[in-house]
């Protein structure tokens, strides 16, 4: 693992300080590599009070992190090694040769920006996942792509992602502070996007949005909260489209609710996604969410209901949902309403815990292992 983490990283590390500790005894390990000089992940483990280990390789492919691995599965009696990208769901289903552990893994989805990624890693992970006992995939387009690689159907449960929206909760009096913490003015208005700065989430087809928006609004303004490789190309970009003045660039952010807070749109640009954790956050804090229709969004936000929705690479429709957005408060504010209440009922994360628990009982009791207390271990 690298860098900060992200959505996926968030539902892992919530998800170990939610699971039920009286059932289950959770245990969250990292594949660190100690060239990486930017790792975050434990600071937010602490901060979640989960019980975490961190295994250091010296690269990609230290031989050495196996014996550490099998040690710690021997030491904490784990039953269950539930993995979440391609290289732990390797590393998963060669414990289970191993040792006596169940491999359950997590897809959420395959949008790496690497030639490697996409010709060798994702085709070898998705073959692999036809071989673990369960799979859980984050949205229903995701376990279609598994089923056209050879994973049975039966093996594979729909868990959207979730939010904690007890946590995620806008408070009026967080707007003016959210505003001053970036240099932002009162009467602004705060376009916001969340996220890696690589080519999938297709940020230069948002700032050629924004330069048709701005210029029918001279007091629009672009918050880019993260970082990634194309950060210097998306500034330039900027700076051509002749924006670069009114966006502004504040680096990755380990705690987000401010920038949701400081913004009065949300904004994804996306061409291929998961079930996006941004998205949720921006609904759970009751900003209004222009997206593109990739991936599970349509999963999480029904276009027109919750969010509106806008076909990918288009930055014309794009600039007309942010328009529309702001031109029409009215029925704005009945979709941002009707978001939170769906992140309250229907993508809690109670509700995302519970369902995740019922595969583990299920896992367990087909290992006769009866109503003991499960050891599991989830790593990234």
């Amino acid at each position: 693992m690298w860098g900060t983490g992200g959505g996926p990283d968030k539902t892992i590390l919530l998800g170990a300080a939610r699971t039920d500790r009286r059932r289950f005894a959770v245990t969250v390990c990292y594949l660190r590599d100690v060239r990486d000089p930017v790792y975050g992940i434990d600071a937010r483990a602490a901060q979640l009070d989960v019980e975490y280990v961190e295994i250091r390789e010296q690269h990609s492919f230290d031989p050495s992190v196996w014996q550490q691995l099998r040690n710690l599965v021997r030491e904490r009696a784990i039953d269950i090694v539930h993995s979440h990208d391609y290289k732990t769901n390797l590393l998963a289903l060669l414990l289970a040769r191993s040792e006596r552990i169940v491999p359950l893994a997590t897809a959420h989805g395959w949008a790496g920006h690497t030639r490697r990624e996409r010709l060798v890693y994702y085709p070898l992970d998705k073959r692999m996942l036809a071989r673990f006992p369960h799979v859980v995939a984050v949205s229903g387009q995701i376990r279609a792509e598994l089923a056209r690689r050879g994973v049975d159907e039966q093996r594979v449960s729909i868990i959207l992602n979730a939010i904690d929206h007890r946590s995620f909760m806008r408070r009026p009096e967080q707007r003016e502070a959210a505003r001053c913490g970036v240099a932002l003015d009162r009467d602004d208005e705060v376009f916001a996007a969340v996220g890696r700065f690589e080519r999938e989430k297709r940020y230069d087809v948002l700032l050629e949005a924004f330069a048709r928006v701005a210029r029918e609004r001279p007091r629009a303004t672009l918050l880019l909260a993260g970082d990634g490789s194309l950060r210097a190309e998306l500034e330039t970009h900027a700076a051509r489209l002749g924006i670069a003045r009114r966006c502004r660039f504040i680096g990755h952010r380990p705690e987000t609710v401010s920038v949701y807070c400081a913004a009065d749109l949300f904004v994804q640009s996306s061409d291929n996604e998961g079930a996006p954790n941004a998205v949720l956050e921006a609904m759970a804090l009751e900003t209004p969410v222009v997206a593109t229709d990739v991936g599970g969004t349509s999963e999480l936000v029904a276009d027109g209901v919750h969010a509106l929705l806008v076909p990918r690479r288009d930055p014309g429709a794009l600039a007309r949902a942010v328009s529309l957005t702001l031109a029409d408060p009215q029925a704005t504010g009945r979709r941002v309403a009707a978001a939170r209440q769906r992140v309250v009922h229907e993508l809690s994360f109670d509700a995302r815990m519970a369902a995740l628990e019922s595969i583990y009982e299920r896992l367990m009791q087909q290992r006769n292992a009866g109503d003991q207390k499960a050891g599991v271990l989830g790593w990234a």
